[in-house]
């Protein structure tokens, strides 16, 4: 009942170079360690619902994702938006580009755009 955003990010060798491997600093939402390594990237489902049909059941779930990328500067965290865009786009939809901005806590910059997945069950 989740899209499968990790495996397919994870296993994306642009995506590998930026976040790295064993972990791959790719986090659903509040699992991010505190003051880890960065460039990171957080996820996390904000909306969905299954494709119901009368009569059967349904075979697709819809999900709408948030992603999050953070860095220690501008450049760093569109490099890492873009190499995520590009390992998501030929398995689902980028339906919003969001805001840039800067963390006040920690500096890091941040990058934010949502993701429309539809799960065959």
């Amino acid at each position: 009942m989740h899209p499968p955003i990790f495996p397919i990010c994870a296993a994306d060798p642009a995506v590998q170079a930026q976040l790295g491997t064993l972990p791959t600093r790719l986090y659903a939402w509040a699992e991010a360690p505190q003051e880890g390594a960065t460039p990171y990237a957080v996820w996390q489902v904000i909306t969905g619902a299954p494709e119901n049909h009368l009569g059967d059941a349904p075979d697709v779930d819809r999900f709408t994702v948030q992603v999050d990328a953070y860095a220690r500067t501008g450049a760093e965290v569109l490099a890492l938006a873009e190499a995520l865009r590009d390992a998501i786009e030929p398995h689902a939809y980028i339906v919003r580009w969001g805001d840039q901005t800067t963390d006040p806590d920690t500096g890091l910059r941040r990058y934010s755009f949502d993701v429309s997945w539809h799960v065959l069950r």
